[in-house]
């Protein structure tokens, strides 16, 4: 089968300044010796994806999950290494990159336009979007005033309406009630059975093994696995199990330890 997504050597550094000051200096005065420190988000991640592949990432709070599916989205650029992705992209985020002062129907028209649509098309699909969203008399409402429950709901329901190549979905599924959850997971099947690409992002190992074929663990900013679900997943929650037995205190440790690593001048 044709690659869909090909990652070579794929890194994200972030600078880390101790004041305003420092971060003022290196933007101001690029010449100058950098003042911040350098933090990998993630380095070195190399992998290919083929078409149909419906991709779990997985890994505890800040391992770079949402670094790579940003990236893989297209929405954050690599500082290094090579992504392709081949065909439209879509991501599905909690936050879905809406605007707090408009409403939620001017957002889905708003986001539709960012999408190539025109007036006509996007008076078309308008109806579909609002059904999808359950938001009912909220949709004329400013989306400052949403939880983030309604905010993924009206995310969800604009992203999946333009039928993309590949999708991101992050943590999307993990807010709301259940039989939203449950409406999008099914839409979410139907563009297996298509044959759609997909990177599903979500602390819900149950709903991972259930949906996914393959699985990338991200640990500490880098790939520590990727391969087939039922391998994957059997070492991850091994993994789980352990750092769960942990002590607070430890886990923190265990934590600051990888990211350390990551740090460097």
């Amino acid at each position: 089968m044709a690659k869909t997504v090909i990652l070579k050597n794929v890194t994200k550094t972030y600078s880390m300044y101790e004041s305003k000051s420092e971060q003022l200096t290196d933007l101001l005065l690029p010449f100058k010796k950098k003042k911040g420190r350098k933090f990998d988000a993630i380095e070195g991640i190399t992998f290919s994806v083929e078409e149909g592949d419906i991709v779990g990432l997985v890994g505890i709070n800040g391992s770079g999950k949402s670094t790579l599916s940003n990236i893989i989205g297209g929405l954050t650029p690599a500082s290094s290494g090579e992504v392709i992705v081949e065909g439209e992209v879509s991501v599905i985020a909690i936050k879905s990159g809406l605007s707090n002062n408009l409403t939620g129907k001017e957002n889905i028209e708003f986001k539709c336009l960012l999408m190539g649509y025109s007036k006509e098309k996007i008076e078309e699909v308008m109806p579909a979007i609002i059904e999808f969203s359950e938001l009912g008399d909220f949709i004329n409402q400013p989306v400052k005033q949403y939880s983030s429950g309604m905010k993924a709901k009206l995310g969800f329901a604009i992203s999946v309406t333009a039928d993309p190549d590949v999708i991101v979905i992050d943590e999307a599924l993990s807010v709301g009630d259940q039989t939203f959850t449950d409406k999008s997971l099914a839409k979410m099947m139907e563009y297996k059975k298509r044959g759609k690409t997909i990177f599903f992002v979500s602390h819900n190992t149950k709903q991972v093994e259930n949906f996914c074929t393959k699985i990338a663990w991200i640990e500490g900013g880098h790939l520590r696995e990727f391969g087939p679900t039922n391998t994957v997943m059997k070492n991850y929650r091994t993994f789980i199990r352990k750092y769960n037995k942990l002590s607070e205190t430890e886990q923190k440790a265990f934590r600051d330890s990888l990211a350390a690593g990551r740090k460097h001048d």
